[in-house]
């Protein structure tokens, strides 16, 4: 089920569009008091959004991963972040544009490589696997642009003491991956030097990932856009397209 749009505890949509008239009849009674209330039109708008999402049955539908095959569901794996990609999938053939998935854990200061190896490693490979093999099989891949990344890396130094086997934060090394949309796949983007120092030759900076992705959605990345005093805000302060993702 999906926090905020399974309905739980015997709730049903009748119960929901009773709720739904008691606010109004709460709405209508305070509306003088909340004239020219920019938060509470904010709220009721988001309210109004909500309350759609729940009584839709295309949103429903939409969100019901039980309406998969078996077979199709079973490649993902049973994990909560398997699961998630195949309803990641799901909304995307459902039109959704934008999806996010996480998954947590790997905060590695200590036993990483048992923790990599048992735990967090498996399920993500076959997720992302089953994800970019689905997507494809879909028809969607092409217009679907897949970005997998995390904060930072992780120390090429490995604790001994108080941690032992573990890999702290580690800002100059990490590794993103792109699929989907114009990238090129089946390929390696830059290396890291023999010790996972840093990179073996020109960096990749988080900012060109930005960069790239941006382009991959098809949106011109060095637009400034002006809050309403005037301030100027990039898309991307410092970052160029990969040439190499879109060879």
């Amino acid at each position: 089920s999906v926090r905020g749009v399974a309905l739980a505890n015997g709730l049903t949509i009748s119960d929901v569009e009773k709720r739904q008239s008691l606010l109004k009849d709460l709405d209508r009674t305070f509306a003088g008091l909340e004239k020219d209330n920019q938060l509470l039109d904010g709220l009721d708008k988001f309210s109004r959004q909500a309350h759609s999402m729940i009584t839709s049955k295309a949103a429903r539908e939409a969100f019901d991963i039980s309406k998969e095959p078996a077979a199709r569901s079973d490649q993902y794996g049973e994990s909560s972040f398997g699961q998630s990609c195949l309803l990641a999938t799901r909304l995307v053939e459902n039109g959704i544009r934008f999806v996010t998935v996480s998954t947590g854990g790997w905060d590695t200061h200590r036993d990483n490589f048992p923790k990599l190896k048992d735990r967090l490693l498996p399920p993500l490979d076959q997720a992302l696997a089953a994800m970019l093999t689905d997507l494809e099989q879909r028809g969607l891949l092409e217009k679907t642009a897949v970005f997998v990344t995390g904060e930072f890396g992780r120390t090429p130094k490995i604790n001994n003491k108080s941690n032992p086997g573990g890999r702290d934060h580690y800002p100059r090394c990490m590794t993103m991956l792109m699929a989907g949309g114009g990238v090129k796949g089946g390929q390696v983007v830059g290396e890291s030097d023999e010790k996972a120092i840093g990179p073996a030759n020109d960096a990749i900076s988080p900012s060109d990932a930005a960069a790239s992705f941006y382009h991959n959605l098809g949106i011109d990345h060095t637009h400034e856009y002006y809050t309403k005093i005037g301030r100027p805000i990039m898309i991307v302060r410092d970052g160029s397209v990969i040439p190499q993702l879109f060879a």
